[in-house]
């Protein structure tokens, strides 16, 4: 049987000595499509055997909650192909390159929604796939909404609704809502909203 430590509190999980640690020896890139690379790297083992990783590299991502002054928030219905259905999701979109998180944020929040905001709060970067992917979305709170035109992007079909912000936490929660940006958003933004009472 295994010794498993219980920790009290955990240390971060990042460490610059980490006896895990794979050390990368060559990279080649497998697949290059319009939006994703396909990486394949060679890496050693903290055995010293070795494996080949092959991952998702992305360009990282922004993500939003709009939050209207009774309360609502902005939701977006929107098809995903690989999942062969719709999904209520939050605004969101890929980083330019050397795009900063909240340029790209704005960015976005106007292009999908025709919305811009005077206040943002920056909640936390979340990584939504980290067994096949280096994606980071980095998420945020946007407070009094100012509206403007539409701007989608050639081939972008989505619905705009607004819902009560406490009911779009609960379908986060209870499963209505699956889409991993959107449950993390909501909740963090709770957490921060709940601070200001």
């Amino acid at each position: 049987m295994l010794d498993i430590p219980v920790l009290k509190t955990l240390p971060d999980a990042a460490r610059s000595d980490d006896p895990l640690k794979e050390t990368t020896i060559s990279e080649e890139e497998a697949w290059k499509g319009g939006f994703l690379r396909v990486i394949r790297n060679e890496v050693v083992l903290p055995d010293g055997t070795r494996r080949s990783r092959e991952f998702l590299r992305h360009p990282g991502a922004a993500g939003i909650v709009l939050l209207f002054d009774d309360d609502t928030v902005l939701l977006e219905r929107q098809w995903r192909h690989p999942m062969g259905r719709s999904f209520w999701e939050l605004p969101a979109g890929k980083l330019d390159p050397k795009e900063a998180p909240l340029v790209c944020a704005k960015r976005e929040l106007h292009e999908e929604t025709g919305f811009s905001a005077r206040r943002w709060t920056e909640l936390g970067t979340l990584h939504n796939a980290i067994g096949y992917s280096n994606e980071g979305i980095v998420m945020f709170l946007a407070e009094g909404p100012e509206a403007g035109e539409q701007a989608l992007d050639d081939g972008e079909f989505l619905e705009l609704v607004r819902v009560p912000r406490r009911e779009a936490t609960a379908m986060a929660l209870d499963g209505r809502i699956t889409d991993v940006k959107t449950i993390i958003g909501l909740v963090w933004a709770d957490r921060v909203l709940s601070t200001r009472a």
